[in-house]
């Protein structure tokens, strides 16, 4: 059994430690035992509160508690975190049964961008310090067969074959708080999940909901996009003049859900509104239609990001403008969702993508010839 040591800080908005937990479980699965290491873990309490057999998490501390760790086969600083000083310090003399150095792996965000492919597996020699000389190598998750994959469970497909939606809800509706419209469920109303930053053009969104033929519920998940809903529906003059005789929204906001439930939140919606990179991958494999709002930089970097992406998949004219709109690349009203359209491109997605070798194969099978 090989030991894998991987190393997290948490930025923001707590997407680094759920891609970080969703690989170690992973990996924890094909029979690796983990220590996770994170500065901060309090979202785990939350987000995986079940833990896992074979990850161990550990709190990344200042300076480490090194007392009684063995030696580890597998280093990994997730994205752009540098592995703690005194680790490298205390382990860099560690060699594996094989008589080799454990393997170093800087593993880097998801993008579809056209470096990646480039980048992907290279080398980088570590100048000074305590493991001066060494090998880290660069793996980036990806959309095409030249890069690492995508994150994806051996069971996940037979577990969302599993699903039964309207069990699940009726058991979450209990822990729902209904904000606007009708607390109670109707029968042909549509759901739409909501994960997002501020999107510009959140405002437009709730406009667009209101005025569908069709009685629609916005599932509003905790956090940013529960304070974002709200600080819109506070505003008492647009709303009057917003909703006036449109009773076709209704708002209710979810408590924060674990791995799993967020999971079966996207397969119980009709389309799903997410944000970030894990979320983006879970939309994927649920082949439901979403739209992707991407983490927005200050220097508009995200927006050839986004671009790269919505090429890679293919999109429709009309799910290209949406995002566009939605991440405030263009102005302009939201284009009304071709449902059928999107749901046959998130499908037809989600199966060229399962055609690849996910993440924690493509990382348990990589062998460097120089470590």
């Amino acid at each position: 059994m090989k030991t894998w040591d991987i190393f997290c800080q948490v930025i923001d908005n707590f997407g680094d430690i759920g891609v970080c937990w969703r690989l170690s479980t992973d990996l924890a699965a094909h029979g690796m035992q983990v220590r996770l290491w994170v500065d901060d873990p309090s979202a785990l309490a939350w987000m995986a509160p079940q833990g896992c057999p074979g990850v161990e998490v550990r709190h990344w501390t200042q300076p480490l508690d090194l007392a009684g760790l063995g030696a580890s086969d597998v280093w990994v600083e997730a994205f752009g975190c540098e592995i703690a000083p005194e680790f490298i310090a205390a382990r860099a003399e560690d060699t594996c049964v094989n008589g080799t150095k454990p393997l170093w792996i800087n593993l880097e965000y998801l993008s579809a961008e056209s470096y990646v492919e480039r980048c992907h597996t290279l080398p980088s020699r570590v100048a000074q310090g305590p493991a001066a000389g060494r090998q880290k190598w660069f793996f980036y998750p990806g959309f095409s067969d030249k890069t690492g994959g995508l994150l994806r469970e051996a069971d996940l497909a037979q577990r969302q074959a599993d699903f039964g939606g309207n069990a699940w809800l009726q058991d979450l509706w209990p822990r729902l708080q209904h904000g606007f419209g009708a607390p109670q469920a109707a029968a042909d109303e549509q759901l739409v999940s909501l994960f997002c930053y501020e999107p510009p053009a959140l405002q437009g969104l709730l406009e667009q909901l209101a005025s569908t033929p069709r009685p629609t519920r916005l599932l509003v998940t905790a956090g940013r996009a529960t304070r974002a809903v709200q600080a819109l529906l506070s505003d008492k003059k647009w709303l009057q003049r917003t909703f006036h005789l449109r009773g076709q929204l209704s708002i209710s906001y979810l408590p924060t859900l674990t791995q799993r439930d967020f999971d079966h939140l996207l397969w119980a919606a009709d389309w799903n509104l997410v944000r970030g990179e894990d979320s983006l991958v879970r939309a994927i494999w649920a082949g439901k239609p979403f739209v992707w709002q991407i983490y927005p930089q200050d220097d508009a970097a995200h927006h050839a990001k986004l671009e790269a992406f919505l090429d890679m998949a293919q999109a429709p004219d009309s799910l290209r403008q949406f995002h566009r709109v939605w991440n405030g690349l263009q102005d302009g009203p939201l284009p009304t969702p071709d449902q059928p359209a999107w749901q046959r491109w998130a499908l037809a997605l989600r199966g060229r993508l399962l055609l690849q070798a996910d993440l924690a194969t493509q990382l348990l099978g990589f062998q460097p010839k120089n470590r």
